[in-house]
């Protein structure tokens, strides 16, 4: 059946696709972390952008911009440190407005909105190893005799974005659950927002090292 649309090995690439969604990186941490602080809405904002940053990636890998920049380690290297900039401005922020929580006793200050959309799609499209992911990944299950390479890779795409979405989708439940045992427990939520904030670094200096 999939053979039809130029995919190959599809069972194999179903299995490969739920245990890197299943991974824990900067997109499922994020989307978990505004789950808990800022409600189910907010968080589908994020799930929103990392959905739309990763049809982007995939339609680069497609189009060979993924082999570019593989090929040229001064592009690589530019959106490596892009990449791991914004992940460390993102986990300072985090962990800034986690410090700066209002005593146990003090009235819940009002919500300051930021744009989660926007974050999530930055977080999916500033990483050169994601863009690279795609090529090397997808390729694998792609018919080299097919004719319309585009079809297989919206096919894989798709599969790809429906394993994700019922991830997040799971660990928003999940941190709906987190959320509500929490509560008032300012002290504690802080807490997990620095740590949320201390694991971005990580992926940024963890970025930062990787060679092309």
């Amino acid at each position: 059946m999939f053979h039809d649309y130029g995919v190959i090995n599809f069972w194999t690439f179903l299995a490969g696709a739920l245990v890197i969604v299943m991974i824990p990186g900067p997109n499922s941490l994020y989307v978990l972390r505004t789950g808990i602080s800022r409600g189910m809405r907010a968080a589908y904002r994020g799930v929103a952008g990392v959905v739309l940053g990763d049809m982007f990636l995939i339609f680069l890998a497609w189009a060979g911009i993924a082999t570019l920049i593989q090929a040229s380690p001064h592009v690589f290297t530019a959106v490596k440190y892009l990449g791991a900039l914004f992940l460390s401005w993102l986990g300072i922020k985090i962990i800034w407005s986690a410090l700066r929580q209002p005593p146990q006793d003090a009235p819940v200050p009002a919500v300051r909105q930021e744009n989660y959309f926007l974050k999530a799609l930055m977080l999916s499209i500033t990483n050169p190893k994601s863009i690279l992911f795609y090529v090397s990944f997808f390729i694998q299950f792609i018919d080299p005799a097919t004719a319309h390479s585009a079809l297989a890779f919206s096919v894989l795409g798709a599969v790809l974005q429906l394993i994700s979405l019922s991830w997040m989708t799971f660990l928003l439940l999940t941190g709906a659950a987190v959320a509500r045992w929490l509560g008032t427990r300012r002290r504690l939520v802080a807490l997990v927002n620095s740590l949320t904030g201390l694991l971005f670094i990580g992926f940024a200096a963890r970025l930062a090292a990787t060679q092309s």
